[in-house]
């Protein structure tokens, strides 16, 4: 369920603003989307599984705090990431 140190280290390279990069709001969105989607996608098999739905509600928390802290901020690479990511906002 967590994501692979390959598909981080890709995500990572995408969005870092400079390089060694791993702490911006852009690559922690990104890793936290990566995780929601693969916990999703557990969850939908393992309908019983309370202990990753929490995990998962967290994450969800996590995400919205931080893309809320960005739009506050900045809102162009707000919109931008949002863009790349897919997400509904």
């Amino acid at each position: 369920m967590a994501v692979s140190k390959e598909k981080k280290d890709e995500l990572i390279k995408k969005f870092a603003i400079h390089d060694g990069d791993t702490g911006s709001v852009e690559v922690q969105v990104a890793v936290l989307t990566e995780d929601i989607n693969n916990l999703n996608a557990h969850l939908k098999s393992h309908k019983h599984d309370n202990h990753s739905y929490v995990g998962l509600l967290k994450k969800i928390g996590h995400r919205r705090n931080l893309l809320t802290y960005l739009r506050n901020n900045d809102v162009e690479r707000y919109r931008k990431l949002i863009k790349e990511l897919g997400l509904r906002r």
